[in-house]
């Protein structure tokens, strides 16, 4: 497995929906629950988002905040589609008895352009689902990451995934999300303590949000609030 795969396998979760921080209140539980809640169908609900230049997606499921599924294999198929296999973590790992999106990585393999749509197939512990990914025109994918900002659309109305690195153990806290004009939001984070002891890996975090009030399709991502980002400003891949 390589470095980047092993970081990949470290998804973390910091959900943000309509501007309230949420999902990490409840009491842990005996045992997991964190497989994605299905729909009408049968099959799990599933969302996408491109990130990274398209080196990633961000996948989107209903479950447990703190026991987030891990992507442990994504096959390009000769259809062209993408084959996803999501494994729970271990059965003897607390998890909070909460319902929210949270964010799994998965690495997009070698062949995928993701400047043209992608069907996407999840399988793995018991469920099924399915999403279609719209390509993003600019996007070229491949290479090795440059570890800045990115985030990007779902299906799903306002909703966007959110990408950052740093250290896997003191991943940023959203404090407040807004439209801050009719083609602009700004993502605010805690400031963190000047006593915060950190590890010096180099890891992504994911984050889920959910915003209301843009009147444009194109829209920019102002990073506040935080030494980590400074006023920085970036993209979403998509359209809202």
């Amino acid at each position: 497995m390589t470095l980047a795969r092993r970081l990949l396998a470290l998804p973390v979760a910091l959900l943000l929906a309509g501007g309230a921080l949420a999902g990490c209140a409840s009491t842990p539980s005996a045992a997991p629950s964190s497989t994605p809640t299905a729909g009408d169908n049968g099959e799990a609900e599933i969302d996408a988002a491109w990130l990274d230049d398209g080196r990633i997606i961000g996948l989107v499921t209903t479950g447990s905040s703190t026991c987030i599924p891990a992507a442990d294999e994504a096959t390009l198929q000769a259809d062209g589609s993408l084959a996803v296999t999501l494994v729970e973590p271990d059965a003897d790992t607390p998890c909070t008895r909460d319902l929210v999106p949270r964010v799994t990585l998965v690495e997009v393999p070698e062949g995928v352009d993701p400047s043209q749509d992608l069907a996407i197939t999840v399988t793995g512990d018991g469920f099924t689902g399915s999403t279609d990914l719209e390509g993003v025109e600019g996007l070229t994918g491949g290479g090795m990451t440059d570890y800045l900002p990115s985030a990007g659309w779902t299906d799903t109305d306002g909703q966007f995934v959110l990408l950052t690195w740093g250290s896997s153990s003191c991943a940023p806290v959203i404090t407040e999300v807004a439209a801050s004009g009719p083609a602009e939001i700004t993502v605010t984070f805690e400031t963190p303590a000047a006593d915060q002891v950190c590890t010096m890996d180099m890891a992504p975090r994911a984050a889920v949000a959910v915003v209301d009030g843009l009147e444009e399709d194109s829209v920019s991502l102002v990073l506040a609030g935080s030494p980590e980002f400074d006023n920085v400003r970036i993209p979403i891949y998509g359209s809202n």
